[in-house]
């Protein structure tokens, strides 16, 4: 294998271009099997391989800097870096994360995993440079519908001006996650039409240098304009056509679908099979029933979407139902909560779904636009909680984000009957924006209908009425509330009050007052980071009183790919740990509990 030889950027040099054309299929091979291995980003990685050989066959890694933009287009760039095994050899397939990350490599330069960041960041690095009157190249890669993001805007904006050695490329696939949205890409597409020569052109009106690439998933057509390009002293946009999930036809032929793909995608002969359409209730799909039943009768309702549809189970066929009420802002999540902002305020009735890790970019959005104005909308909050994932892609730090906005009503079903409580009030209101935060744990179901009148803001429910202890179970740590209550009197006699807190944005204090006369103890659970979150509403409460106050929950903290089971351990979030902690405030001997 020619990949044998290539163990840095360096050994591409040598290479002839038949046998660059050569590793390209190479390492499209190791990456199908790996991530149909693993699991990961597919069609991104398998469109941009010929581009990364000719980035470093024509660059200087890591003397010229190379800032990829999301970074799910980094797998072809770590193989060449020094970081093969990952992807070669099964038992290392779970070294490296999925995204740049400078701890791995020098070739890395930034530790990326959100959109549209490439331009900016490739900026400063650039300005940095000409402060110290240095000279390389600094190349930014951009793509995946990356280029609706504002920050991906308002780079180029600065980058057209910036000066000095600055390479733009653009990876136009003509897609995002799903399909492409906004205006800009009816702009690509007259491009890729003209094979670059349309008058009309976004980049030469910003004033850049315009070099347009037909064949961007050929290797030698994208070495002669890298080429052409390399050491420039001032900014150049490369558009590079290619085909996202470029080799592998199942891909290619269901570009949404791979986008990242679950282990198993493919059969052992590279066939992928739809799954099987048989009805499984979850949170997704009880969602869309509700949306669909909704549309019926409203046609004020609408559905806006950052470009995640996959997230939410908004399928293809769900989309066209809604028709005009489904709108995909594409990767904008600030201008989809202004956008939904203003539709509310007009006497439309949106329901903004959102993954918990992009709701970070639309803070001043939801601050100002949203509740500042108090409009009347419902933003469903996607995959919130502690978990394993990537550094990039944390849900753990909505609940202060959003619950300590003014205006914002956060709410915390715990189960089905209430979340679709929840969301027929949210959704029929005029008074409150409402955010409500999914369950991402499988569907659970009280089998009773919810009646609870949620206009009364700020009200818990005391499931179970006990005495010493009150342990608040927040949202999706209901259950595991219920464990340490159950537990707590098996192993001390101690018969715990049992309370659903339902608001992650303020605290009950008629409760929390009346809780003094009897306990001596409060617990809170909440699947999040602790800092700025519920429990410290709880604890600050209760902060002039004699109340002990444990809060049970996240530490501040980027963690990477750490197993649940070992976050729940550090955080003391196990049921015996939990009691331990219990015990150790009531001063009782402490008792060994089983976790």
């Amino acid at each position: 294998m020619i990949l044998d030889r290539v163990n840095n950027p360096q050994d591409l040099k040598i290479l002839e271009m038949s046998e660059l054309s050569a590793l390209a299929d190479e390492m499209r091979e190791i990456i199908i099997k790996k991530v149909n291995t693993t699991g990961g980003h597919f069609g991104p990685n398998l469109g941009i391989i010929e581009a990364t050989i000719a980035m470093h066959y024509v660059f200087n890694s890591p003397v010229d800097k190379i800032v990829f933009d999301v970074s799910h287009q980094c797998y072809p760039h770590k193989i060449l870096t020094g970081r093969k095994e990952g992807f070669t050899n099964p038992e290392k397939y779970l070294t490296y994360t999925g995204y740049t990350a400078p701890e791995e490599s020098p070739h890395d330069l930034f530790k990326v995993g959100h959109t549209s960041t490439s331009v900016s960041l490739a900026c400063g690095v650039a300005k940095a440079r000409d402060l110290r009157d240095e000279k390389y190249n600094v190349i930014a890669l951009i793509g995946d519908g990356s280029l609706t993001g504002g920050e991906a805007l308002e780079g180029l904006n600065n980058a057209a001006v910036l000066g000095g050695n600055l390479i733009i490329i653009v990876n136009d696939n003509d897609m995002s996650i799903a399909e492409n949205h906004g205006g800009i890409y009816s702009n690509l597409k007259l491009l890729r039409e003209t094979k670059g020569q349309a008058e009309q052109n976004f980049f030469k009106t910003m004033g850049f240098e315009y070099h347009y690439i037909d064949e961007g998933n050929n290797v030698e057509k994208v070495i002669e304009t890298l080429q052409k390009v390399k050491d420039t002293d001032h900014p150049v946009i490369v558009h590079l056509k290619t085909i996202k999930g470029h080799g592998c036809a199942a891909a290619e032929a269901n570009k949404e679908v791979f986008h990242w793909i679950i282990p198993g995608t493919l059969d052992t002969k590279g066939n992928y099979t739809p799954p099987s359409e048989a009805a499984v209730e979850d949170y997704n799909s009880i969602t869309k029933d509700f949306i669909l039943e909704k549309a019926k009768k409203d046609k004020n309702l609408i559905v806006v979407n950052p470009a995640t549809p996959g997230v939410h189970g908004f399928t293809p066929d769900f989309r066209a139902k809604l028709g005009r009420q489904y709108v995909d802002t594409g990767i904008a999540e600030e201008h989809a909560v202004a956008f939904s902002s203003a539709l509310a305020k007009n006497g439309a009735k949106p329901i903004l779904a959102i993954m918990t890790s992009f709701v970070q970019r639309t803070y001043d959005q939801l601050s100002q636009d949203l509740a500042l104005n108090n409009s009347p909308l419902t933003m469903l909050v996607y995959w919130g909680g502690l978990s394993g994932a990537d550094a990039t892609h944390l849900g753990s730090f909505d609940i202060p984000l959003i619950c300590n906005i003014p205006n914002i009503v956060y709410l915390a079903p715990t189960n089905k009957e209430e979340y679709l409580a929840m969301l027929e009030w949210s959704y029929e209101q005029n008074d409150y924006p409402v955010a409500i935060r999914v369950p991402a744990e499988p569907l659970t179901s009280c089998g009773a209908e919810d009646k609870t009148d949620y206009s009364k803001i700020n009200k818990s429910k005391v499931l179970e009425k006990g005495e010493k202890v009150a342990i608040l179970g927040l949202g999706s740590f209901a259950g595991k509330a219920k464990e340490v209550k159950e537990a707590l009197k098996q192993n001390t006699g101690i018969n715990a009050t049992l309370i659903n807190p339902v608001y992650i944005s303020g605290v009950d204090e008629e409760l929390l007052e009346s809780l003094k006369a009897d306990h001596s103890i409060v617990v809170t659970l909440e699947d999040g980071i602790l800092d700025g979150g519920f429990g410290e509403k709880v604890a600050r409460f209760y902060g002039n009183s004699d109340m002990k106050v444990l809060n049970f929950g996240g530490k501040k903290e980027f963690t990477d790919r750490v197993p649940l089971e070992e976050l729940y351990n550090r955080y003391h979030l196990t049921t015996g740990l939990i009691i331990n902690d219990i015990k150790k405030a009531l001063n009782m001997e402490k008792i060994h509990v089983h976790n």
